[in-house]
């Protein structure tokens, strides 16, 4: 398929994709345009995000440093990078202050590595990720102790705490993960009231989800299957 096709696919799909976040929002009494589509490229190669970029997406979402090398190095600032997989403190050096938000911050050493990489006077931009579910195989904080962990990332000179971020469990029913989602956005409340901070952003929802998350005040939702596979 040439780059021409791919990409009138993917607005095709883009478009039907920000109108399901317009009803969703309206449901919420939202403004559709505070919700961020993260296009999910961690199984596309350069093409496809050429094609996304064609399209009109500026935001990509890659879950692997090694994987999302050669995108970064082709496409650079032209789109803006969101890492949203787990990150080890080794691999924190290859992100080179390219990545415009880091969703994945689970742990204080984590943080504070993302800190002492920053260039002088530019904070990397993070989420705080939570393990809304309590699963063993997935990252994220205990509910419990992410206020310990926003205190010592708040305190960090090298980091900007932007908000939080879910990946709820798998479930069948997108209805099912509407508790989560409501966690996390109670979560983020009492965040912000104990820390003073403004916490805007709100990361959660998925091509299976990605409605009831809107509805539940998702302000970036991460999306892959939808926006690069034909239903």
């Amino acid at each position: 398929m040439s780059l021409e096709a791919q990409a009138e696919a993917v607005a095709r799909r883009y478009a039907a994709i920000r109108e399901r976040i317009a009803r969703a929002a309206r449901r919420a009494g939202r403004d559709a345009d505070a919700v961020r589509v993260v296009a999910v490229t961690k199984y596309v190669g350069v093409d496809g995000v050429a094609a996304a970029l064609a399209a009109g997406l500026r935001d990509f979402g890659e879950n692997r440093v090694q994987d999302a090398r050669p995108k970064v190095e082709r496409f650079g600032r032209e789109a803006r990078w969101h890492f949203i997989g787990q990150l080890q403190t080794n691999k924190v050096r290859y992100l080179k202050d390219l990545y415009f938000l880091v969703h994945s911050v689970d742990r204080p050493r984590l943080a504070e590595a993302l800190s002492n990489a920053a260039p002088p006077g530019r904070p990397q931009a993070v989420l705080l990720q939570v393990n809304v579910g309590r699963e063993p195989q997935k990252g994220g904080v205990a509910p419990e102790e992410l206020f310990d962990l926003l205190r010592f990332a708040a305190g960090l000179p090298g980091i900007r705490v932007e908000g939080l971020m879910a990946i709820p469990p798998a479930v069948a029913d997108p209805e099912a993960a509407r508790p989560y989602f409501r966690m996390l956005r109670e979560l983020a409340e009492r965040a912000r009231e104990a820390s003073g901070l403004p916490l805007p952003e709100l990361s959660m929802g998925m091509s299976g989800d990605f409605e009831v998350a809107v509805e539940e005040g998702a302000t970036i939702v991460r999306i892959g299957r939808a926006l690069f596979v034909d239903p």
